[in-house]
C-alpha cells in the first residue's frame, strides 16, 4: 500500500487536505502535517507515521517547497526503506497521487510530477472566442 505524508510551512497542508476531502471525498493515507504554527515537531510527527507504515508499504513524502525547511527535514527520511521525496506541491500533484490504489513505479511518478507542473498555467482572455455574452458571466 502506498502511504502519502504531507507537510507545509503554515496551514497549506491541512489546506490541501481538506480539498482532497472536497473532491475525492478524502483519503485515509494521506497523513499531513502543518509546520511551524505551534510547538510541535515535523521530525517527531514523521517518526510517528513511520511507526505505522507497513514494513513493505511505499512511502510518498511530499513537501511545499525544494530547500525549504521542511523538505530538508523530511529530505533526512529519504534512508528509509521504499520512500520518495517530492518538492513543490500543488492540489494537481496531490490529486495525481492519491487516487492510485497501488503502489506507484519511478515513471509513473515522475508522469504525475509532469502532469502537475502542466497544470500550472497561465490563464489569459481570448479577445478574438469572447462572445459580447460571455462578458455578463465574469
Amino acid at each position: 500500500m502506498v502511504q502519502f505524508f504531507l507537510s507545509s510551512h503554515g496551514h497549506l497542508a491541512s489546506g490541501l487536505k481538506s480539498s482532497v476531502g472536497v473532491l475525492l471525498g478524502g483519503c485515509d493515507r494521506l497523513t499531513v502535517f502543518d509546520a511551524y504554527v505551534d510547538e510541535r515537531s515535523l521530525e517527531d510527527a514523521l517518526n510517528a507515521f513511520y511507526q505505522k507504515v507497513g514494513r513493505d508499504d511505499q512511502v510518498i513524502l511530499l513537501s511545499d517547497m525544494y530547500g525549504g525547511s521542511v523538505n530538508s527535514i523530511m529530505y533526512t527520511f529519504l534512508n528509509r526503506p521504499n520512500t520518495t521525496l517530492i518538492a513543490g506541491v500543488n492540489l494537481a500533484l496531490v490529486i495525481g497521487l492519491v487516487i492510485q490504489d497501488r503502489e506507484l513505479t519511478r515513471e509513473e511518478i515522475e508522469d504525475v510530477v509532469r502532469q502537475s507542473r502542466e497544470a500550472i498555467q497561465i490563464v489569459e482572455l481570448d479577445n478574438a472566442e469572447q462572445s459580447e455574452g460571455d462578458k455578463d458571466l465574469f
